[in-house]
Order: structure tokens, then C-alpha cells, then sequence
């Protein structure tokens, strides 16, 4: 088999099914054109086998003539040959990966004109204007995207003929401008390059499918891809295809529609339209658009085709379709069809209302799994209260939430000052993939210019970032420092408020209020709750009252990491802590801790009452206990400038006694118990008259007691000793007469503990595993300080295929969890084990943990709904 595929080619599968070799447009092409048999101009796609041996080794040697042979039956069913001095055929050149990934990747269009074809083309059309203008447009795109040249460089001759000849918009500018000005457009490529811009069309066809290649490897596409976590060494295929013209005249339009709304997920056509343009007219927004309704008004019966085409695709597909269409002189033709992207309140409403769609009929398993974890985030995001203040202007809301920050224009400020820690919003006429990255950083963004499916508003809604587009009063002023909406003027820096949902701008800091999830979430997570059944248990990471009470409202099982420390973190608790380390006896000593039981046992009582009935995991004290005391180099440098008092001189001899080169590896967790026993003492102390005290009053408090960090068989059931007998002692029984069981387990962090689980399990009832501790043990990388230069080098570079603090990586540490969960229940059959720590509420994570056998897992409460998510994805693709 070769690398070039007809787009009516017969496959022996469904096309739609082929988009690891025919890329997703590729695929899709093939579906409209080979099964649909909808209106598709005729074309070829090159494979992503052919990016991957290009990347690998070059050019492939068959490649040409592959090429060569699809062009030439190209040429034979559109009845033009490319280049045609007489009556020239032209072809457009695009990307198509696998997984979508808008804007990222170059196209080229108006391919085979050249000064004998251009004329050819006016000739033909008998619109001298229409041929100029697209040969302007080839020599702009090709000398921008294949030949590298800056892009400032060829727009600079377009702003000055418009200017000289007082045209407002490039569809006004006459054909003898656009005659000299492709003339100039040519000088600008000789000076940059060197040499002329090629005349010849297969020289022409070879340059834009190297750059389309090349693309994939940009830096815009790797960061893209690592934020959506795309394999770097998928390739992308290439689409070579005959070009219809929106710009023909105004019989003739371009649009970019969907088959129900993106951002709702109401249903009913909805997108952009603009008369006399071609598709990057829309999709760049350089030009404010017509809603896709307007089509009705100008073109009745090519809206009902369209419209119809809509319910086929989306019966067809099974789901909400993104287009591209072209009109010319009347004709419709669609230039590509894809599932949609959209945001979460839309995802949660489709996935609903598709159960009851005749037309469509999902089950409750596939509407599931078309629910991300970024969709449920994007309903959980910030809104502006009701009182928004003074309304600077509005826009177009393409993408929810509201955000605040500094306003800045250019990418690399917004990546630079996120970076230092402002939040900023990102101002620009139009954003661009090369603004990819200040995008990222930005809490939201805010353009003058473009539709509801412009870059800014498809790259922002993909990834639940609130953004305000074609706000027609936003003028950026030529400083690129500032902008003005009338009389008002907003200088970089200054702070503003954009709300993604209803396109409002505000002048100052808005407060902010959570949003109401909409009601399909929870009929999407109930549904999610019945697939999951008992197979993986949901709990929370909570150590105060609110907080559980919280996770349990979002459908937590239980509390599977509570943090004594945080506990001790408050402005009256520190001080105590502070003089059990100072206490030079044991009767201060002793004191300090009666005072810290009190404290706790308040605590304890709040959470077990907010999760009665449900199982609390607490863990004892784990952190090393130099964060409880003030930094060494604060107080050195104040005792050398001001002099400290005699408290501030003990507390500095404390910390330089605790201070240790690498605490995280240091005295802490239950290596503290050994050397303070009774702290671990006073905690369950605390804990279980806290317990006592809610089965007084009627509770059914359910406790298990985590010893973190052993690393032994040895070290456990020392520390299991001191847990029994403070169990012991406080217990007693209940006034009730009613006992409480209390179960004692450990907290897996390290590779030692993993691989002599065997042997722990003989004295813990369960396992939890800290997945932080155990990653950066496990790969050797510090956690506090691998994010940034060093781990985007080897997500870049591929070095790693995710980063491991975010996705627990199957190889290294999900397969230390399985080892360890075995061996564990080899020893005790009955051992229950479970995850907590962020990865808790992380898909690719929880996907690797209920294949290791895990039980449950947990995550912070707000995490919850998308672990119940998750949990639901794993066991459906687990079988």
C-alpha cells in the first residue's frame, strides 16, 4: 500500500474510522465524498505514514511519483490540468492530524498560479479582480508558510495600497492595484530569500506539502499537543485538494457552521458566513462575520441544502458536526465535517438530550463517555456577580467564565508576567498560533476582531479559557501599549474583567462567584455512578468540616486523605506547635500537646460529622517540623541587622537544629513518631474522643489511621503499637455501649515500601498509596522544582510522553501500585488499598489505578464529580 489515497478511494473499513492513517479531515473527506456522497470538490490525501518517513529519513522515494499519478487523475475528473495557461485548475494544500488540533498546523491555498496562469484565470471567470486577488493571497500565504518569511514583511505592501487607494476592507482594493501589488509582494520575496518566487506548479506543490510536514514539528503544535497531551510521533496527513472560490463574486460566500450550538448546546444550525471570501476570511477573524442564518436571506434553497446536509451528518455521525463550506456563483460545496469541538455546558446538554434523539439515540454509556474532565471544569469556573459595574463594551462571548487580570498585548508579555505571578488578560485585534502560548498563560482574552469560530474563540473554548471576541470598539493603539473604546483608554497593566458567557468588558476587578453547575451534570454523573458500581470507590481529600461537607455534597464516598498538619497551620495553632518544638521538658512538652489535642479534637469531630456514616482516613503528622518554624535565612538576617528577642533566638536555634539538606527525604513522616512519640499519641488521642463524641450523640463515625512513610514490615508495627494503645486507652466504650472499630494502614510514597508490600501488609488493614512522593522517588525528579525549563524539555523533545506529576505514568509508578497491591493481597486477602493525592482525580490516572486493582481513589473535592467521571471511562473501557 502507498501513501496517497483518493478521497474516493474504497477502503475496506468506514473512512471515519481511518484516522490514523487519513488524518481526522482526511478521514472525514473520505466519509462525505466515498459513503455520504455529498457535494465534495475532488481531491487526495497524503498519509500520515508519509509525515512520519519525512520526519524520520526525508522526502519518500515514491512520494513524487505517488503525487504525480493522484494529481494527474485529479486533473482528469475536475477537466483542468494545475497551471493551465488557458483554463488553469488550483488546489488548496492542508494539514489534517489525527486529533484535532485547530490553527496549529499550515495550509496553502490558490496553488498553480503564476503569470501565465493568472491570466488564464481572468480570462476564464472574466473577473480580472478575482484572479489578482487570489494570486495576491498565494504569494502571501506561500511566502509566509513555505518560504519563512516574516509575515509583517507581506502585509506592510497590502496596508499601503489599501491606504493609497482609500480602500476599507481587501475586497475594495481594484484589480489593477492588485496587479502591482502581487508585483511587489514578488520584490519582497527576492529580497528575503534571495530568489524568486516559483512559477512552476509541481515546484509550487512539493514546497507546501514539505511545509504542511513540517508543521507538525513547529513550535506552536509541539506545546499545543503537550497541553492536550498528544503523542509528538503521530505525524499529521496532508490534503491536497481541487479549490472552490468563495470570492468569486457575490453569488458566492465561504462559512464555517455546526450542527447545533457549541457553546449551549442548543440545538439548531449556528456559525459564521461572509459573502465574496475564502475560508481564512472567517476562521482568522479579519473580518466581523454574518451569523449563518443570514445565508436564508441571500441564498434560500443553498440554506435548506445545507441545513439538510446538517441532519445527515449529524444522524450520521452520531453527534454535533463542525463545517466548512463554500459557496461559489451559487453552488454548494463542504470542504470538511468533524465532531465539534465545545464547551462544557454544551457537552453536558448534548450528551442529555442525544439519549432521547430519535434521530441519534446514545446510551447512557456513550453519552458518558463524551464528558472530559475539562468539560466538567469548565462549569465549575468563575462567573461575575450581578453587580458587574460600568460596562466598557461587549463583544461577542465565545468562550464561558469570567476572569481578571492585567492587561497586556503581545503573547510573550502574557507568558512572561503569568510566569512571575500576575494574572493578566491577553488584548489583541486578532490572536494567531504563534500566540498559542500567551494564550495558555492568560486567564482570558479579549479581541477586537472575529467571529464565534475565529482562532481566538475555537483555541480558547478547547481549552475553558473565558474569551470575548470581535469587540468592534476595542481600538489598540499604534503604541501596542494601550487601547481606547471611545473617550476611555486602558494602558497595559491596568486591570479588567471580561465575562466569556455574555461578551461584557468591565473597567477594575470584578468579584467573582462560582457557577451553578447546569442540572445534565448530575444526570451525567448518576449515570456515570450506575456504570461504575462498586468497581472504584470515590473519596475526598479533606481536613476541615466545610471541605468534607463539601465533598460530600459532589458525591465523595468517604474522606480518603485527611491532613493533621493542615490542622495545626491556623494563626492560634502555630504558636503551640512552635512551643512543643521549643519545650526543653517534658512538662512543657506535654502541656503544648494537651493544647494541640483539644484543637484537633474539634477539628476531627467536624469532619467525621460531615462524613458520618462514610470512612475518614486520617493521616498522622507527616511534614518534617522545620515548616512549622520561621525561615533560617529571615531570622539570621534580622539578628544581624535588628537583633531578636529571646523567643526569636530560640526559634531561630530550632529551626538551624531541625534544618536538614533534603527534608522531604529527612525526619518526617512516622520517623517523627519515632523521635516524639507522644505526638502521634495526643493525634489519635484526639481523634478517637472526637469519635466518642459523635457516637454519643448519635453518629456513626467510620476511622482509619494512616501511619505515613514506612518503608517496613519493622517500622509499621512499631508505629501500629503506639496507634493500639492510644486506641486503648482513650476508647473505653461509648455511653451508648457501642464500640468503635478502628482501622490502622500506611501510606506507600516510597519504591522500597512498594516492593517489600508483602511483608507490610502482614501488620496494615490498608494501603494508600501518595502518588506525589512516589513519582518523584520513583523518576528521581524533585516536585518542587522540575516543572518549567526541564520538564517542558522532555515533553518537548519527547523525552517523556507526560508529565509524570500530572499523569501517573503506567510503566514507571502504575506499575510499582500494581506490584505492590498484589504482593499486598497475597499476604492479606482482605487489604483494602487506595490512592490519594491529586492524581486521584486525574482520568489517565484513575484508568491506571483500577487496572492495578485499586479500590478507591482521592482527589480534592471539587475533583470529586470528575472522578466519578472517570472512575465510570475506566471500567467502560475495561470491559
Amino acid at each position: 500500500m502507498g501513501y496517497t489515497f483518493d478521497f474516493d478511494h474504497e477502503h475496506e473499513r468506514p473512512p471515519m474510522e481511518m484516522k490514523d492513517l487519513l488524518g481526522g479531515k482526511g478521514a472525514n473527506l473520505a466519509e462525505m465524498s466515498s459513503v455520504l456522497g455529498l457535494p465534495v470538490p475532488y481531491g487526495f490525501t497524503i498519509s500520515t505514514e508519509a509525515c512520519r518517513s519525512y520526519m524520520k529519513t526525508g522526502w519518500p522515494d515514491t512520494l513524487t511519483r505517488e503525487v504525480e499519478t493522484h494529481l494527474d487523475r485529479l486533473e482528469e475528473q475536475m477537466g483542468r490540468v494545475l497551471g493551465d495557461a488557458g483554463d488553469p485548475l488550483l488546489v488548496s494544500v492542508r494539514s489534517g492530524a489525527t486529533f484535532s488540533m485547530p490553527g496549529m498546523m499550515d495550509t496553502v491555498l490558490n496553488l498553480g498560479l503564476n503569470e501565465q496562469s493568472v491570466e488564464g484565470l481572468a480570462k476564464q471567470t472574466g473577473d480580472e479582480r478575482f484572479a489578482f486577488d487570489s494570486y495576491r493571497r498565494l504569494v502571501q500565504m506561500y511566502g509566509r508558510i513555505v518560504l519563512g518569511i516574516a509575515g509583517e514583511a507581506l502585509e506592510e505592501p497590502l496596508e499601503r495600497v489599501k491606504k493609497g487607494r482609500g480602500a476599507r476592507s481587501d475586497a475594495e482594493i481594484p484589480a489593477d492595484a492588485l496587479r502591482e501589488l502581487v508585483g511587489e509582494l514578488k520584490e519582497v520575496v527576492l529580497a528575503k530569500t534571495g530568489s524568486a518566487f516559483p512559477e512552476k506548479p509541481a515546484e509550487q506543490l512539493r514546497g507546501a506539502i514539505e511545509a504542511v510536514f513540517k508543521s507538525w514539528e513547529s513550535p506552536r503544535a509541539r506545546a499545543y499537543r503537550a497541553r492536550e497531551r498528544i503523542p509528538h510521533d503521530l505525524g499529521t496527513a496532508v490534503n491536497v485538494q481541487a479549490m472552490v472560490f468563495g470570492n468569486r463574486d457575490e453569488s458566492s460566500g465561504t462559512g464555517v457552521g455546526f450542527t447545533r450550538d457549541p457553546a449551549t448546546g442548543a440545538q439548531g444550525a449556528y456559525g459564521d458566513f461572509l459573502v465574496n471570501a475564502q475560508g481564512e476570511d472567517v476562521v482568522a477573524g479579519i473580518r466581523n462575520t454574518e451569523p449563518l442564518a443570514a445565508i436564508d436571506g441571500r441564498f434560500p434553497e443553498i440554506y435548506a441544502e445545507l441545513l439538510g446536509i446538517f441532519s445527515r451528518l449529524e444522524a450520521h455521525y452520531r453527534d454535533m458536526c463542525d463545517t466548512e463550506f463554500t459557496i461559489e456563483q451559487g453552488k454548494l460545496w463542504m470542504l470538511q465535517t468533524r465532531v465539534g469541538k465545545r464547551t462544557g455546558r454544551a457537552a453536558l446538554r448534548m450528551a442529555v438530550d442525544m439519549v432521547g434523539d430519535d434521530a441519534i439515540r446514545l446510551t447512557h454509556a456513550e453519552a458518558v463517555q463524551r464528558i472530559t474532565a475539562d468539560h466538567i471544569d469548565q462549569v465549575l469556573h468563575p462567573q461575575f456577580k450581578e453587580t458587574a459595574g460600568k460596562v466598557l463594551t461587549k463583544g461577542l462571548g465565545a468562550s464561558p467564565g469570567a476572569a481578571v487580570g492585567a492587561v497586556v498585548f503581545t503573547a510573550d508579555d502574557a507568558a512572561a508576567k503569568a510566569a512571575a505571578g500576575t494574572a493578566v488578560i491577553l488584548v489583541r485585534n486578532e490572536t494567531s498560533p504563534e500566540d498559542v502560548h500567551g494564550m495558555l498563560a492568560a486567564q482570558g482574552i479579549l479581541t477586537a476582531r472575529g467571529g464565534l469560530v475565529s482562532h481566538a474563540a475555537v483555541v480558547a473554548r478547547g481549552w475553558g479559557k473565558p474569551a470575548v471576541v470581535g469587540a468592534e470598539k476595542v481600538s489598540i493603539n499604534a503604541s501596542g501599549r494601550s487601547f481606547t473604546v471611545g473617550d476611555a483608554t486602558i494602558a497595559e497593566g491596568d486591570v479588567i474583567s471580561i465575562d466569556g458567557s455574555s461578551g461584557e468588558v468591565v473597567v477594575g476587578a470584578v468579584e467573582l462567584t462560582a457557577a451553578e453547575p447546569p442540572v445534565e451534570l448530575e444526570e451525567i454523573l448518576a449515570w456515570a455512578d450506575e456504570i461504575r458500581g462498586d468497581a472504584l470507590g470515590i473519596r475526598a481529600n479533606a481536613d476541615n468540616g466545610p471541605d468534607a461537607a463539601n465533598a460530600r455534597r459532589l458525591g465523595a464516598k468517604g474522606i480518603g486523605l485527611c491532613r493533621t498538619e493542615h490542622m495545626f497551620l491556623g494563626e492560634e495553632r502555630l504558636p503551640i506547635v512552635r512551643r512543643m518544638i521549643l519545650a526543653d521538658t517534658e512538662e512543657e512538652e506535654t502541656a503544648a500537646l494537651e493544647e494541640l489535642r483539644l484543637a484537633q479534637r474539634a477539628d476531627f469531630i467536624e469532619v467525621l460529622e460531615a462524613m458520618d456514616s462514610l470512612p475518614v482516613v486520617v493521616r498522622l503528622l507527616d511534614p518534617p517540623l522545620h515548616e512549622f518554624l520561621p525561615d533560617v535565612e529571615s531570622l539570621a538576617l534580622k539578628d544581624a541587622t535588628e537583633g531578636l528577642s529571646g523567643e526569636e533566638r530560640r526559634l531561630l536555634d530550632a529551626a538551624r537544629a531541625w534544618r536538614e539538606e533534603n527534608p522531604m527525604l529527612g525526619t518526617r513522616g512516622v520517623r517523627l513518631g519515632v523521635l516524639k512519640p507522644g505526638l502521634y499519641e495526643m493525634q489519635v488521642r484526639a481523634l478517637m474522643e472526637a469519635a466518642l463524641e459523635r457516637v454519643d450523640a448519635g453518629g456513626h463515625p467510620v476511622v482509619e489511621v494512616m501511619i505515613p512513610l514506612t518503608i517496613a514490615r519493622e517500622e509499621l508495627a512499631l508505629a501500629r503499637s503506639w496507634v493500639e494503645k492510644a486506641v486503648e486507652e482513650s476508647a473505653g466504650a461509648a455511653a451508648s455501649g457501642e464500640a468503635i472499630e478502628v482501622a490502622i494502614g500506611t501510606m506507600i510514597e516510597t519504591p522500597r515500601a512498594a516492593l517489600v508490600a508483602g511483608e507490610i501488609a502482614e501488620v496494615a488493614d490498608f494501603f494508600s498509596f501518595g502518588t506525589n512522593d512516589l513519582t518523584q522517588m520513583t523518576f528521581g525528579f524533585s516536585r518542587d522544582d522540575v516543572e518549567g525549563r526541564m520538564m517542558t524539555a522532555y515533553l518537548e523533545q519527547g523525552l517523556l510522553r507526560a508529565n509524570p506529576f500530572e499523569n501517573v505514568d503506567p510503566v514507571g509508578v502504575g506499575e510499582l501500585v500494581r506490584m505492590a497491591v498484589k504482593a499486598g493481597r497475597a499476604t492479606k486477602p482482605e487489604l483494602k488499598c487506595g490512592v490519594c493525592g491529586e492524581h486521584g482525580g486525574d482520568p489517565p490516572s484513575i484508568d491506571v489505578f483500577y487496572r492495578a486493582g485499586i479500590d478507591y481513589v482521592s482527589c480534592s473535592p471539587y475533583r470529586v464529580p470528575i472522578a466519578r467521571l472517570a472512575a465510570a471511562q475506566s471500567v467502560l473501557a475495561g470491559g
